[in-house]
């Protein structure tokens, strides 16, 4: 019984992943405010905070963003296959819309359709992008350790060449700091 629930988990999994895939653009942290939207606020299978963290492991390692958070999340609804329906059903709508574009590329690259097209694209990613952010927030700065620390590291981030990478080391070595190395984080 469990196993075909499981198998049920991971198709529909598998299938939100391709629809975000497939029709959501902006990258990374446009998918991650449908994930908000759907697993958050509709589903309730996790809490703002959860994600975050999932977004916060998934943005440290290696590799593309939204596979990383998207094999993250199915692992932790649904152990490996769960994980793996995800990352392939991100994956899978842009494989084949690439490789689609790429059949047309230099026939495509130069028309003003093309160019007229992206900008709206570009434009319109923005409030998906700066509402995740919001929503997000609520869990991310919770006191004054968190704002200081989100604070350097927009700081790092717009004014610095120092990679991404380097800011989140930095903010968990300072949260350590700041809040201690205890198992309950308090001090």
């Amino acid at each position: 019984m469990e196993e075909k629930s499981n198998l049920r988990k991971a198709v529909m999994i598998f299938l939100f992943f391709v629809r975000i895939g497939a029709f959501t653009f902006g990258g990374g942290w446009s998918i991650l405010a449908q994930m908000q939207k759907e697993f958050v606020e509709k589903r309730q299978w996790l809490t703002n905070e959860e994600l975050m963290d999932i977004a916060s492991v998934g943005r440290s390692l290696p590799g593309i963003m939204i596979t990383n958070i998207s094999v993250i999340f199915g692992y932790r609804m649904g152990g490996a296959v769960c994980g793996a329906a995800a990352a392939i059903g991100v994956s899978l709508p842009s494989i084949v819309i690439l490789s689609v574009v790429t059949l047309f590329y230099d026939k495509l690259r130069d028309t003003p359709y093309m160019a007229k097209a992206f900008v709206g694209i570009r434009a319109a990613v923005v409030p998906i992008i700066g509402s995740a952010a919001l929503a997000l927030r609520k869990a991310s700065l919770k006191d004054t350790a968190g704002w200081i620390i989100a604070g350097f590291a927009l700081i790092l981030g717009l004014f610095t060449g120092i990679s991404s990478i380097w800011v989140v080391v930095a903010g968990a070595a300072a949260g350590l700091a700041i809040k201690g190395g205890g198992a309950n984080g308090a001090s």
